[in-house]
């Protein structure tokens, strides 16, 4: 219902009953009634005044019933208050809060923008630190592999020496050997050796028998020395004759060697022997070092500068042998040699020398090789001051 609505409402509700009241007390008063005891007037009055409660009354309760904010207003009125209260409380806490995240929000965005102007040099280093990271990787793996390489390479060189020193303690073992009469002929030595062009494929036959009775000469002149060759003591497999002379009828150059299958000592009855063939070929050109080694300056003893050249020719003989030569030995003058020892035992004291074996003559795979041993270098060393007492 619209607010004049209900004032009017009440204007004339409030005249219907004021009149009725009126009229009421009127009646009361000359009909001298009495209530409770009282005086007919002040009974009219007591009517009067309930008259205008019921009024009030009836005012009030019309309005509550058409009325909900009214009523609200009326009974809610303190709790609304309060809910008011709170509300705007919480609105000013809200407001607080707001502007406390504001001003929060707006250090962070000046703390990101400091951080994005310290962040843009640490960018800039960690993607230096980056390309650094693989360089070094790339580096570290090529040292890796530089490493590997070495590694292997010295696996190789150890090797090598090992081979050397075996190969070396082999030649000491057989000159020892030679030098007490026990060997006369050693395992795979030659006892026969040449070499062979065919100029027509049926000579191979020739060839091999007059290389293997020159082989059992050979033999019987080592293992029974003043005793006639009279008699077969060379013993060969004939299946090994017959692949020697297949491939001899092959065209080319051969080294054909009949070598002695085991030890041999002297006075034995038999020699075992097993053909060897090889394509000929240079070995050896004038002027090649077979081997080198240097001679401290405090080694000035003759025999051990003796016994080091000796080592320097077999090393020497070694190489040879590696590079294909069949040659029983190397050839040097024996003057010369000790004439070498002289010198090197009377230089200067300090004095550290280089030595070579150098090849003197051009040689294939059967043919002698002349080697000198030569006097390259030679660095003085000061010898160290003595100490005082």
């Amino acid at each position: 219902m619209s607010g004049w609505l209900l004032i009017l409402a009440l204007l004339v509700l409030g005249g219907v009953l004021s009149t009725l009241g009126d009229r009421l007390g009127s009646r009361v008063g000359k009909a001298r009634l009495s209530l409770l005891g009282m005086r007919p007037r002040r009974t009219a009055v007591l009517i009067t005044v309930l008259t205008g409660s019921l009024i009030s009354a009836i005012s009030l309760g019309l309005m509550l019933l058409v009325s909900e904010r009214l009523r609200v207003g009326l009974f809610q009125l303190d709790q609304l208050e309060e809910r008011l209260q709170q509300s705007r409380s919480a609105l000013q806490r809200s407001t607080a809060e707001l502007s406390t995240a504001e001003r929060e929000r707006n250090q962070a965005r000046q703390r990101a923008q400091q951080l994005r102007r310290e962040l843009a040099p640490l960018q800039a280093q960690r993607t230096q630190l980056e390309r650094e990271r693989e360089r070094l990787s790339r580096d570290v793996n090529q040292r890796d592999a530089e490493i590997r390489r070495n590694q292997a390479d010295l696996t190789r060189v150890r090797q090598q020496i090992a081979s050397r020193s075996r190969e070396l303690k082999g030649l000491e073992g057989h000159l020892i050997a030679l030098r007490r009469g026990d060997v006369v002929i050693s395992s795979g030595q030659a006892l026969a050796t040449a070499k062979v062009k065919l100029e027509r494929p049926d000579q191979a036959g020739e060839v091999i028998d007059a290389l293997l009775q020159q082989a059992n000469r050979t033999a019987f002149a080592r293992v029974l020395p003043g005793e006639t060759p009279n008699r077969q003591i060379l013993l060969v497999p004939r299946s090994d004759i017959t692949k020697l002379e297949t491939m001899l009828r092959q065209p080319g150059s051969w080294v054909v060697s009949i070598l002695s299958a085991a030890n041999v000592l002297r006075g034995e009855r038999q020699v075992l022997g097993f053909p060897d063939l090889r394509p000929n070929r240079p070995v050896v050109e004038p002027g090649d070092v077979l081997a080198s080694t240097t001679l401290e300056g405090d080694l000035r003893d003759s025999s051990q500068i003796a016994r080091r050249l000796n080592l320097l020719l077999a090393a020497a003989y070694a190489r040879a042998q590696r590079q294909g030569t069949l040659a029983d030995g190397l050839q040097f003058d024996i003057s010369r040699f000790n004439v070498l020892v002289q010198e090197l035992g009377d230089r200067p004291g300090g004095q550290v020398v280089q030595l070579e074996a150098v090849v003197l003559n051009k040689a294939e795979t059967p043919d002698p090789i002349a080697v000198e041993l030569r006097w390259v270098s030679a660095n003085v060393t000061p010898p160290l001051p003595a100490r005082r007492p």
